[in-house]
């Protein structure tokens, strides 16, 4: 590191601070973009029967024609929430 003198104080000080606004600067850009990544919400089979107001028959039947995704972990079957709102389709 290298030894200041008394002298030299002010300017390394005013380099510090300079350094200090373009920091807080680019937080506040940070701060005024950033946006959170939301949790993955899953459900299960019976949920989206429940959900939809709909049999589990048909939750099958529309997985296998590729209306709604599934996906599994093992032997269990899940569906994310985002995906099956956003498969619902207006209706005039």
């Amino acid at each position: 590191m290298k030894n200041f003198r008394f002298e030299d104080l002010p300017a390394a000080l005013e380099s510090v601070l300079e350094k200090i606004t373009i920091i807080q600067e680019e937080l506040e850009n940070i701060k005024k973009y950033f946006q959170p990544k939301e949790p993955v919400e899953l459900m299960t089979r019976h949920e989206v029967a429940d959900y939809l107001k709909i049999d589990i028959s048909t939750v099958y039947n529309w997985t296998k024609k590729g209306t709604i995704i599934s996906y599994g972990i093992g032997y269990r079957v899940y569906y994310k929430r985002s995906e099956i709102e956003s498969s619902l389709i207006r209706i005039n």
